[in-house]
């Protein structure tokens, strides 16, 4: 055990805790002038299908709550598809291995839909926990499993729970992936920094402010239980659109089948796309499109910009 591990926080030594702050960090901005077409504003939306994983991960054997899991496959993920295809609309699918191997025909109609699959985890595990054996092994055994299911081998990883640990990064690149969709540095795209070295890999930022599930999550058998009004939650997400929008930016949403395809909540998703369609130039594109895009197209040089207020 070292000495640091055996202090407290405001014991430690300047070296330490600059170690702790630096191990993974935003590098240069990827933010384009414009976006592709010229478009002013680019959507990533993201649907987290979790389904029995969130039950699984921690040994829950609740059947309660599996089904709650199975309701994502069953209603949420058929309900997201007609909608999005609706309007047209190309979305990323961030798949646990384990949902993936219980739902394999959900993963290939996505595909054939157009849609983008990344990986999240093998049993939504948390990252922080394992060693780095562990989690390079479950990480590469769901790279797998997702290409060997739906004929497309993932290019980017949103880590369970945004959950990162001091070595995923590192297995990122010993994946070769395209973006990384864990992190909340900024709110446009940037390059992960590994120790302060540039990694290669493009931060599509996520934050919990663009989460339903902080807003509708519930579990009877803890304090879990938050509750926000539908359309409470649609301003907030109305406004960080339009406030994307005005700034020229990236506006990327997280959402879970079990979650968002409730009957009074689904239309929440429709509005915002209806609301983002009607602007007339905005791109709606997969993670992997968009983080492809804003690291080609970036403008030289550039630190992250300032926002609009």
């Amino acid at each position: 055990m070292s000495q640091a591990t055996q202090q407290e926080p405001w014991q430690w030594e300047e070296a330490h805790w600059r170690r702790l702050v630096n191990q993974v960090r935003a590098g240069r901005s990827y933010r384009p002038k414009t976006w592709k077409g010229g478009a002013r504003c680019a959507v990533a939306l993201s649907f987290d299908s979790d389904h029995e994983t969130n039950e699984l991960r921690d040994g829950g054997k609740s059947i309660g709550r599996m089904s709650w899991g199975q309701y994502g496959n069953r209603v949420g993920v058929p309900r997201i598809r007609k909608l999005l295809d609706r309007h047209g609309v190309k979305a990323t699918f961030f798949v646990p291995a384990v949902a993936a191997l219980l739902y394999p025909d959900e993963q290939r109609s996505l595909v054939a839909d157009g849609h983008e699959i990344g990986v999240h985890g093998w049993i939504h595990e948390l990252n922080s926990v394992l060693p780095y054996e562990a989690e390079r092994d479950l990480m590469f055994r769901s790279i797998d499993a997702l290409e060997e299911l739906s004929g497309v081998r993932p290019v980017g990883l949103r880590t369970p729970s945004w959950d990162f640990s001091p070595n995923t990064l590192r297995i990122e690149q010993e994946l070769g992936l395209l973006y990384d969709s864990s992190l909340m540095a900024d709110e446009d795209c940037y390059e992960l920094e590994l120790d302060g070295t540039p990694s290669g890999i493009t931060e599509l930022p996520v934050e919990w402010v663009r989460d339903d599930a902080v807003y509708f999550m519930m579990n009877r058998f803890s304090a879990l239980r938050p509750y926000t009004p539908p359309d409470a939650v649609l301003d907030i997400f109305r406004r960080e659109f339009e406030a994307a929008y005005a700034d020229g930016g990236l506006f990327q949403l997280t959402m879970h089948p079990h979650i968002i395809t409730q009957r009074s909540r689904i239309w929440i998703l429709e509005e915002i796309v209806r609301l983002a369609r009607a602007k007339g130039d905005v791109w709606f594109a997969t993670h992997a499109e968009i983080a492809t895009y804003a690291k080609a197209n970036a403008e030289s040089g550039a630190p992250s910009p300032g926002k609009s207020e």
